[in-house]
């Protein structure tokens, strides 16, 4: 995640904030709602690092036919990855 995690609070909190000033939303605690904003905008952030962890694993699973085929870890990884998350419609960044 390239966003510091303290960050995405106050991002969190400012969203909630202005939304609430600029009179699209009422609510009735505002700290209640910024929480839940930060907690999915932390999911969301952190999809790819999900992912990566995700390939990582499966490349260990399968090294001994990688080192028997001479297939690169590398281009195994972008092309795990790749398949993952187009199988899972995320956007990458």
């Amino acid at each position: 995640m390239l966003i510091v995690r303290d960050y995405v609070a106050h991002m969190a909190k400012e969203v909630v904030k202005q939304l609430v000033e600029g009179g699209h939303i009422e609510v009735k605690d505002a700290a209640a709602l910024a929480n839940r904003v930060r907690l999915r905008m932390t999911e969301e952030l952190t999809v790819e690092d999900r992912l990566n962890e995700e390939v990582r694993n499966i490349l260990v699973e399968h090294q001994d036919e990688m080192r028997r085929t001479g297939v690169s870890y590398q281009e195994m990884y972008k092309k795990a990855k790749q398949q993952l998350a187009r199988e899972r419609k995320l956007i990458l960044r």
